[in-house]
This record gives structure tokens, C-alpha cells and sequence, in this order.
């Protein structure tokens, strides 16, 4: 199982980035997935989730109507379209595989594949 990320950086307050996040070893389309984020010095926070066939999204408050989260099962790849970034978005994101028994999408420790994880930076 891996999942490889890609994307992120360094972006002004207002600024749009992408992350993606390939995944490999195992049938992605059967699996809910996730982005989960840890800013500096604090614990990790769920951000999105999506269904196995993207029918089904959710969002934290903190980035409701901000972030899109979509998937793209016949390239097993998961996306996190982020707009009108702030600073307050700034973290190490992270995508997760939700596992077979999850019971609440926030649950960080109810995932069971993690990717690499990729730097975000918003600048005021």
C-alpha cells in the first residue's frame, strides 16, 4: 500500500493550490479517503472526506466553501483543490485511507494508509 502526494507550497493569502495524492497496492476505488492536516505545534485535523465513488464529500467547518476535495478512480488518484488560502491553512497535509471499519471520518486514528505528507505555506 502507498500513497504517493504531490503538489503544495508556498502561496500568498488568497492564492489557490492543488495537492494530489496517487495511490498504489491496493484498489483504491473501494475505499473512503481523506486529507487530514497538522499545522505547527499543534495535533493533526481532519479537513475532508470522500466517498468511494465521490458522490458522498464532507468538510470541516474551517475550510467549508474553501477546499474541494474530488478522486478520480481510473487514475487512483485523490485531490484537494484549496482556494482562498489563509494563513491559518498553513500545515503539513496529509491524504489517508479510510480503514474498512471507520466509524467517524473524524477519527484520525481510524485510517490505516498514510501518505508522505506535503508542505503548505500561506503567506499574509
Amino acid at each position: 500500500v502507498q500513497l504517493v502526494q504531490s503538489g503544495g507550497g508556498m502561496v500568498q493569502a488568497g492564492g489557490s493550490l492543488r495537492l494530489s495524492c496517487t495511490a498504489s497496492g491496493f484498489t483504491f476505488s473501494s475505499y473512503d479517503m481523506s486529507w487530514v492536516r497538522q499545522a505547527p505545534g499543534k495535533g493533526p485535523e481532519w479537513v475532508s472526506n470522500i466517498n468511494t465513488d465521490g458522490g458522498s464529500t464532507q468538510y470541516a467547518d474551517s475550510v467549508k466553501g474553501r477546499f474541494t476535495i474530488s478522486r478520480d478512480n481510473a487514475k487512483n488518484t485523490l485531490y484537494l483543490q484549496m482556494n482562498s488560502l489563509n494563513p491559518e491553512d498553513t500545515a503539513l497535509y496529509y491524504c489517508a485511507r479510510a480503514s474498512e471499519t471507520i466509524t467517524s471520518v473524524q477519527a484520525i486514528d481510524e485510517y490505516d494508509a498514510w501518505g508522505q505528507g506535503t508542505q503548505v505555506i500561506v503567506s499574509s
